[in-house]
C-alpha cells in the first residue's frame, strides 16, 4: 500500500474518495468500503450520482456501512488539508473527455490543484486524456492503474501502481500487452 494506517500524518486515518458518475465513481464507492475495512476513515463527495443499478447498489453498500456522504466540497482548500491525510480521485475516468470538463468536475478540479495533501488518481488522473498527459489536469502523487496501465501514465513521474490480474489473455494478446507477472495471489504491484 502507498499509505497505510502507520504513516498517515494524521491521528485519524481520514480519507476523502471522490466520485464520479461513471465507471471510476463506482471504483471509487468500492475502495471506500475497502478503506473502511482496513480501518481508514473514508468520506465520499459524490456530486452527481448515477442513475445505473450498480452504482446505486455500491451507494446504498457505503450508506450501510456508515460512511458519511460530503453535500458539497469546500472551496476553502486549508479545510480539505487540515482535515483529510489523502484524496482519492475516482472522479474522471478513461471515458472522459479531458477537453469539455463541465461542472461541478471543473470546479472541483481547480480545487484538487491547489491542495497540499497527497492525491491518489485511479486509472487516469482527472482531467488527463487517458492517451496523453494534460497540463489541465491534477497533479496526483500515485497513480493505480487498472488492468493496464494507460499511454498518459508514460510520463507519469509519481508512484505507479497496476491493480487487477484479471485480463482475459485473449485481450492481452490483441493489443499486445506485455503486463509483468503478479506475485502469488497479489492483485496489485509497483511498476
Amino acid at each position: 500500500m502507498a499509505y497505510p494506517l502507520s504513516a498517515l500524518s494524521k491521528k485519524q486515518p481520514t480519507v476523502l474518495v471522490i466520485c464520479g458518475p461513471d465507471q471510476n465513481g463506482s471504483i471509487g464507492l468500492v475502495c471506500a468500503r475497502y478503506l473502511r475495512i482496513f480501518d481508514y476513515e473514508p468520506t465520499i463527495y459524490h456530486p452527481k450520482r448515477s442513475s445505473h443499478s450498480l452504482h446505486q447498489d455500491f451507494t446504498i453498500q457505503c450508506e450501510k456501512m456508515d460512511i458519511p456522504f460530503l453535500s458539497y466540497l469546500p472551496t476553502e482548500v486549508q479545510l480539505i488539508n487540515d482535515a483529510y491525510n489523502l484524496v482519492i480521485d475516482a472522479m474522471l475516468g478513461i471515458e472522459a473527455d479531458s477537453s469539455n470538463i463541465k461542472e461541478p468536475y471543473s470546479g472541483i478540479l481547480v480545487t484538487l490543484k491547489q491542495i497540499k495533501i497527497p492525491i491518489v488518481s485511479v486509472d487516469v488522473p482527472s482531467g488527463w486524456d487517458a492517451e496523453e498527459p494534460s497540463q489541465d489536469g491534477i497533479n496526483p502523487e500515485v497513480l493505480i492503474s487498472l488492468m493496464a496501465p494507460k499511454k498518459c501514465a508514460l510520463n507519469f513521474s509519481g508512484k505507479h501502481f497496476l491493480a487487477g490480474r484479471f485480463l482475459p489473455y485473449d485481450i492481452q494478446k490483441k493489443f499486445e500487452l506485455n503486463l509483468p507477472d503478479y506475485a502469488g495471489t497479489d492483485c496489485l504491484l509497483e511498476l
